[in-house]
């Protein structure tokens, strides 16, 4: 009797789990087409959590959220870093983590907030995020047009230099008619 009691106990909290879990997989299945992938991302857009994480509104929001999760410590280690080169050392730790948590790859409202503004890449949105936050901690200022500027003119040279290396693998030439 009292494993029946323990077994319908350990059933009912499977049971729950699954309740609570199922919109969290119904969110993270991926989408069958274009069409769904777009009501995906609208209906991510609009939330202020996904999987339970807090996910900042705007630029200021991340900042503010960037205080609260770092440690002094590590809010001084960042300080001490260049700007040139900070982006860089940062993007595979807390780079990562800021465009995971803050669903960069799939939508979140950070993330359309940053392709409204010109950031359309979910890397360059964590490096425009590590670096803003690195202004704001050196008291530099943190002005959204010139660091929008910044990461496109990146996006854009790293564009060129690829062309330049490629290879024309096949020429054609069409006879004007």
């Amino acid at each position: 009797m009292k494993l029946l009691v323990v077994l319908s106990a350990f059933l009912s909290s499977i049971c729950m789990m699954q309740a609570q879990s199922a919109p969290a997989a119904a969110e993270s299945g991926p989408p069958s087409d274009e069409k769904a992938f777009e009501r995906q991302y609208q209906e991510r857009i609009k939330k202020d959590r996904l999987y339970g994480i807090y996910i900042p509104k705007n630029l200021d929001d991340a900042l503010l959220q960037l205080d609260k999760l770092l440690s002094p410590q590590k809010q001084a280690e960042l300080m001490m870093m260049h700007e040139d080169s900070v982006c860089r050392q940062l993007h595979q730790t807390l780079g990562k983590r800021i465009i995971d948590n803050w669903g960069f790859y799939n939508g979140s409202r950070l993330s359309h907030y940053l392709r409204s503004a010109g950031v359309t890449y979910p890397d360059d949105m964590g490096d425009f995020i590590i670096m803003a936050y690195h202004r704001k901690l050196n008291g530099k200022p943190v002005v959204l047009k010139e660091l929008v500027t910044h990461f496109r003119e990146k996006r854009r040279l790293e564009f060129e230099a690829r062309k330049r290396k490629g290879k024309v693998i096949k020429e054609e030439k069409k006879n004007k008619e």
